[in-house]
């Protein structure tokens, strides 16, 4: 599995994933908060499935 996810991407990735997890946890859009888990993991990955199927990599160096 290839590296397509850059450190500005991973950063922000993150970031989102846990905001969106946190105000699902604290009930302010409910069940949807689990929503951030999929840029969570991917930021973790630093990969993205999406990213592969339209040929985009935000990974400068070769990774």
């Amino acid at each position: 599995m290839q590296h397509n996810v850059g450190r500005t991407d991973k950063l922000l990735r993150i970031s989102a994933g846990i905001l969106l997890l946190g105000l699902g946890a604290t009930g302010v859009i409910g069940w949807w908060g689990l929503i951030g888990l999929v840029p969570l993991a991917t930021g973790l990955l630093n990969w993205c499935p999406a990213y592969r199927l339209l040929g985009i990599n935000s990974c400068k160096m070769k990774c």
